[in-house]
């Protein structure tokens, strides 16, 4: 629903005051001082050197670098809940150039990604084409904001300027290894040369000098920090394209399309994002991010401590990984993912003698068993795979392990409460101690050994349960052999000790295990960063050098990777890339002549753009570094409170926590430890805006209705006569709720759109929106606008006068008002900060007559930050030439913020009797003098004696009477 303000939309007739400040005024002047900022330069932020240095004076400032994160831009342009965040940033950015900083704030475009290509698909229009006319209506949008943005310092992820230095920070990556002795990454080069020389053994045991190119090829690739390997990953035949994690949704379709995902095995570009899991749960706590945030990042990031333990099979093992060690005795199966690479090769052509008939599912062959189980739970998601309430499944392969501990062996199943993405791909089950382990075992009558104390009164023996019993309190039983006893020990004991004898015996090891998978870095799409990587004719892989780069995507004659039926797991990819057979196909000189090579078709993912896009801000231009190091490190280095340094102000919402955020962490590090940035963190202050969220409107199919086309009577909703109901949710086109900032821009003024949402609630809650209430920060203005310029003539009406003779009330609500929007905007408590401003306006409102010059000029530069346009009219009318934008905020004067006086409440018997207004520092013995002669206290004491008097001054005095 949507209302018009009268006041702000109608036009000026001959009786209205021709000086009002109405929309159409506002629009004048917001179009106005926009030109005059972009002619003026008003935002540049100068460099320490280089194209963009600047005022020597202003680089010796102190610097602030504040981040939006990078929009998408797209098509359906903007609604007024994508400004937020944005409208925050300029705010503080606008208060941090007014309190002394040299403040870089500017905005790109996260341009390359999957809706420019269905739109490509769709429509045959380049995903460039369109791209580029989405962000040259999102520049207008925000432009008529007033966001103070270094335009010189804004790009898109999609100009080949930028992408080459993606792509040769993916060679830097590709040319790295993580050197676990030193806990960095270096150079490959320095990996070969400890193969070459001996010092680093060549596993295998063979001489580096004797293997072949592409065995050099293999065992580098198993250090590369970008490697290509065969691996499980998310095929979605619906989109044609490999899926990360993060883009399958819990029921294990695609975020986009919602098509079914299934796990295939691909070859893929991967990062090894998992050699670096321990510092990035480590740096985390030097991070002023939300809590909320970093708990995300730890669970995904999953550390946990244990053991890797052996299960001979065949004359080679089955590793698992396990947190509790101290349980080994009660393992009595084992269970491997069905997309386990070991399956086939311990799944014998018959069942063995004896096998269980509910084992083998009804299958004639372990084999036939084994594929069928493996197509049923290659269509479920990693989510459903696991959950707990449902029957498990699974299908003895026809062999056995033994378990190290006792020499037993033990039944070996695949089942897909086991995920291949965890650990090892498989778990020594222990049926007693595990819920999961349990319900599976009583399912296939497999034993359950009771191997821990039970301190519930359930006894031992475990045909009597009903559930599992896991306990790090309770002393573990059942569990010795020749060698080790773990009997009557608690678990931390215990683990230590069987972890001891394991590693002894030469049967497992401790060790830590992640969560983390290392992350895929392949998409099989044509509007992505082509990989600068061409294969020989062995199929080895060999990086462009950077005189190659930037790498440009071709022309092809169609866009869309081929789709297949979407519930066809058994299908390849086929990219767009690969149909342009002469770009595919070429014949380079990499340094040893003329040779043919086959280029990657995949393209990188949407977020290898936005992984270092915070350093392109801070040299934009430069053609011939990622980023020259003394500009880095004057906007990111490490300085005191910044041990890592970054960002110090990054603005964006909580969704990107495990995606974003720690793709961008670990780019920085790689970066770092080689030697290009100085900060091994990218953002190191994270705020989380929250959202704008509108009512939707619903027919009684379901179907959402026009928003401003439905009618609120007598309590009810209607559209078109028909009832409809009403639910707070997003803002969106297709909910058919959304409102644009133009609409509000155009009925109000930008300024009043600032202000309204900005006031609407503390930035980090949701908070609904209401076009309605935007009039009241209109009238603001209107109101503020008053106290400085009569209406009729258009004059400044101000006085003139010494401070000394201002009144004290007013010079005291000006100071208490400077001294709290100060404080919120340094918190980024923008909702009271209006509302201090609106308090002192009012005040001056209510006191009448000319406001006092240099009241009205500090109230002018406290709405600056704000409200920028009228902030900057109002400074020029006031006499100033220069610019509001980097005018000293308003210091309070301390003597007018402290109150005369405070409230002193009195109480006999713990009930108030009487209110004091007292001195602020009045001690307690005039405090008590003065309660005990109060007229109410007398009356209230009646004459009575009086035992005791509690003091605490200025606000409290308590009386007991005898």
């Amino acid at each position: 629903m949507s209302e018009t303000n009268p006041a702000a939309t109608a036009p000026v007739t001959a009786d209205a005051a021709p000086h009002r400040y109405t929309a159409a005024m506002a629009a004048e002047i917001e179009a106005r001082w926009q030109d005059f900022w972009d002619a003026e330069g008003t935002y540049a932020a100068p460099n320490p050197k280089g194209d963009l240095g600047g005022d020597p004076e202003v680089v010796a400032k102190p610097k602030k670098f504040i981040m939006d994160m990078f929009p998408y831009p797209s098509g359906a342009g903007l609604h007024v809940g994508h400004p937020l965040g944005y409208i925050a940033t300029d705010v503080f950015a606008r208060f941090q150039r007014m309190t002394g900083h040299n403040v870089l704030h500017t905005l790109g475009f996260d341009a390359f990604g999957l809706p420019a290509e269905q739109y490509a698909v769709q429509t045959g229009t380049h995903p460039r084409v369109s791209t580029e006319a989405n962000i040259k209506n999102m520049q207008s949008q925000l432009r008529r904001l007033g966001l103070g943005h270094d335009k010189r310092r804004s790009f898109a992820t999609i100009d080949p300027e930028y992408y080459k230095w993606t792509q040769w920070i993916f060679l830097q990556i590709f040319n790295s290894w993580y050197d676990d002795e030193v806990k960095k990454a270096r150079p490959i080069s320095e990996l070969v040369a400890q193969f070459e020389s001996g010092e680093r053994a060549v596993p295998g045991g063979r001489a580096w000098g004797e293997l072949t190119e592409g065995e050099r090829a293999d065992v580098l690739g198993e250090y590369r920090l970008a490697y290509a390997s065969d691996a499980p990953v998310n095929w979605c035949p619906g989109l044609g394209t490999v899926l990360a994690n993060e883009e399958v949704t819990a029921d294990g379709r695609s975020e986009r399309g919602n098509f079914p995902v299934f796990k295939s095995k691909l070859r893929q570009w991967n990062m090894r994002i998992t050699a670096y899991a321990d510092r990035l749960l480590e740096d985390l706590d030097e991070l002023d991010w939300p809590e909320a945030i970093k708990l995300q990042q730890r669970n995904w990031i999953g550390r946990s401590e244990g053991a890797r333990v052996d299960f001979p099979i065949d004359g080679e093992n089955i590793t698992v990984f396990t947190t509790r060690p101290d349980t080994l005795f009660g393992a009595t199966y084992m269970v491997l993912a069905p997309e386990h690479p070991l399956v086939e090769k311990f799944t014998p052509g018959a069942w063995p003698e004896g096998t269980h008939d509910v084992w083998t599912g009804g299958h004639a062959t372990p084999a036939e068993a084994v594929a069928a189980y493996r197509a049923q739970a290659a269509s479920k998601s990693d989510v459903e795979r696991q959950a707990e309430a449902k029957d498990k499944t699974g299908v003895f392969i026809g062999a056995y392990a033994t378990n190290p501990v006792n020499g037993e062996q033990v039944p070996v199943f695949i089942a897909d409460y086991v995920l291949m993405g965890y650990g090892t791909g498989a778990i020594m089950a222990v049926p007693a101690g595990d819920q999961r382990d349990f319900e599976f075992a009583r399912a296939f009558e497999l034993p359950i050994r009771c191997i821990v104390e039970p301190t519930d009164g359930r006894g031992t023996d475990t045909s009597t349960w009903e559930d599992a019993f896991a306990s790090y309190d309770a002393k573990i039983m059942n569990s010795s052999n020749d060698e080790v006893s773990l009997d009557g020990l608690p678990v931390v004991e215990a683990k230590a000790r069987i972890t001891e004898w394991l590693e002894r015996s030469g049967a497992g090891r401790g060790t830590v295990n992640f969560r983390l998978r290392d992350w895929l870095f392949s998409r099989q799409r044509y509007w992505g960063e082509p990989f600068p990587i061409v294969y020989d004719e062995d199929g080895i892989a060999h990086a462009l050098p950077e005189s190659m780069l930037p790498l440009e995507l071709p022309e092809v004659e169609d866009y869309s990777p081929r789709t297949f039926d979407p519930d066809d797991a058994d299908t390849q990819p086929e990219t767009p890339l690969s149909r342009n057979e002469d770009w595919v196909n070429v014949t380079l000189d990499l340094g040893d002549g003329p040779k043919k090579y086959r280029r990657e078709t995949n393209t990188m993912p949407n977020w290898a753009g936005s992984c270092w896009y915070e350093l392109r801000y801070l040299d934009p231009h430069n053609g011939e570094q990622l980023v020259d190091p003394e500009i880095e490190q004057y906007w990111m280095g490490p300085r005191e409170g910044l041990p890592h340094g970054g960002v110090d102000l990054y603005v964006g919402g909580a969704e990107h926590a495990v995606l974003h955020l720690l793709y961008a962490r670990f780019w920085s590090k790689v970066l770092f430890d080689l030697g290009h940035v100085s900060s091994a963190e990218p953002f190191h202050k994270l705020y989380n805006q929250g959202m704008i969220q509108a009512y939707v409107y619903r027919d009684a199919r379901g179907i959402a209705v026009p928003a401003a086309e439905v009618e609120e009577r007598d309590g009810a909703y209607w559209y078109q006569g028909e009832k409809v109901s009403r639910l707070l949710g997003k803002m969106g086109k297709s909910l058919k709720n959304a409102v644009t900032p133009d609409e509000i821009c155009a009925e109000y003024g930008a300024d009043t759109l600032r202000l309204y949402e900005m006031a609407m609630g503390p930035l980090d809650v949701s908070r609904p929106w209401d076009t309605r209430a935007v009039v009241g920060q209109f009238r603001l203005l209107q109101r503020l606008w008053r106290n400085i310029v009569d209406e009729n003539t258009g004059e400044v009406t101000v006085a003139d006068v010494a401070e000394s003779d201002i009144d004290e009330d007013t010079l005291r609500a000006l100071h208490k008002a400077i001294d709290g929007v100060r404080q919120d905007l340094e918190g980024m408590r923008f909702n009271t900060a209006i509302a201090k401003v609106t308090e002192l306006n009012n005040h001056l409102t209510k006191v009448g007559g000319p406001v006092p010059r240099t009241v009205a000029e500090r109230l002018v530069l406290l709405v600056a930050p704000l409200a920028p346009h009228v902030a900057e009219e109002l400074w020029r009318k006031l006499g100033h030439t220069d610019s509001v934008v980097h005018q000293d905020f308003p210091v309070a004067d301390p003597a007018y913020v402290v109150d005369e006086t405070v409230t002193c409440v009195v109480q006999i018997k713990g009930k108030v009797k009487a209110r004091l207004e007292v001195a602020p520092s009045i001690s307690d013995e005039d405090l008590e003098k003065a309660a005990l002669a109060d007229e109410k206290v007398v009356a209230a004491l009646g004459g009575a004696g009086i035992r005791k008097v509690i003091v605490r001054a200025p606000k409290l005095v308590n009386i007991v009477p005898a």
